[in-house]
């Protein structure tokens, strides 16, 4: 993770958000990078904590992107967030 991906818009209040969500918290990782096409926040979760952060029919994580769509407005950057599956590599996906 970049030293300074904890100034990127919407990665603290994503970061706040899963950590109350999330019950392994050893197996959390939020990752933000910049660049010409905006910011993107990626997660890991364990394959338990996938199912609270996806919501029924999807309604948490986007009320999660609707969020950090408006966090990336109010800083005038646009705000993706991808979500990679449990046991998976970064690279892989």
């Amino acid at each position: 993770m970049p030293d300074d991906a904890n100034t990127l818009p919407g990665y603290a209040f994503l970061q706040y958000v899963l950590d109350a969500l999330c019950e392994d918290k050893d197996q959390l990782s939020v990752e933000g990078k910049k660049d010409e096409l905006g910011i993107l926040l990626t997660i890991r979760v364990s394959e338990r904590d996938m199912g609270k952060l996806i919501g029924k029919g999807g309604q948490t994580v986007k009320a999660l992107r609707t969020l950090l769509r408006i966090i990336g407005g109010n800083a005038s950057e646009r705000v993706n967030l991808k979500i990679l599956e449990p046991g998976t590599a970064a690279g892989a996906v």
